[in-house]
């Protein structure tokens, strides 16, 4: 299986990779300022929790496919299970994990239910994390 530390760092770049020496500082100190200024912009605990939660629910490659495809426009739940190659009943189970975490939004138009994303805002989170990943 390999060190704790090649099991840490599949799937990283070899230049990313900090040896158990590289990772932390030869010397204890301690910079006030700088311990100060990082903790006056902490976030509040909840939007930590919460900000938590949401990534979380991102984190699932299905579910990121899926709001992958809601970002080119709004699609009916049959038409996310033909882009993303599942069930519709999957599709389904975690479009109410998205809409619980307001990642996402629907409508109904007579027996049809089309999903889109709730704001710009999830929009950015999707291309920043894609683009994050092609970097």
């Amino acid at each position: 299986m390999g060190t704790p530390e090649e099991v840490l760092n599949i799937g990283y770049p070899q230049e990313m990779i900090l040896t158990s020496q590289e990772d932390a500082c030869e010397v204890s100190c301690v910079h006030p300022d700088a311990v100060q200024k990082a903790r006056s912009a902490m976030p509040d605990e909840r939007y930590v929790d919460d900000a938590s939660a949401l990534l979380k629910a991102v984190a699932d490659p299905t579910r990121l496919r899926l709001l992958s495809a809601l970002n080119t426009g709004e699609l009916c739940v049959c038409d996310l299970a033909a882009v993303v190659g599942i069930s519709e009943s999957a599709v389904s189970h975690q479009l109410r994990l998205l809409r619980a975490h307001r990642l996402v939004t629907f409508r109904k138009e007579g027996r049809v239910v089309y999903y889109r994303l709730l704001d710009h805002h999830v929009t950015v989170l999707i291309g920043s994390a894609l683009d994050h990943a092609r970097e």
